[in-house]
């Protein structure tokens, strides 16, 4: 199942699960999530799944990792097809 990197926006919470908002053009196209999962893995940097937590506005599909990276966490948006 392909999976493409998105950019989002957070605009608050609905039911407690953070709400994001695509934004901008989609980014790269990885044949399979774990592709990325298993590339950031390597290069010693741990993520974790959080996508039971996330709704993404118009996407039926989605998969949300995330990462810290010195004081900041990095969420990861993939749009699953």
């Amino acid at each position: 199942m392909p999976a493409t990197l998105l950019t989002v926006i957070a605009a608050g919470h609905v039911n407690g699960l953070a709400l994001l908002i695509p934004s901008g053009s989609p980014g790269p196209v990885y044949a399979h999530v774990q592709d990325w999962v298993t590339a950031q893995r390597q290069l010693k940097k741990p993520v974790k799944e959080i996508s039971a937590k996330v709704l993404v506005k118009g996407i039926k599909q989605w998969a949300v990792f995330e990462q810290r990276q010195g004081a900041e966490t990095i969420r990861t948006v993939f749009k699953i097809t």
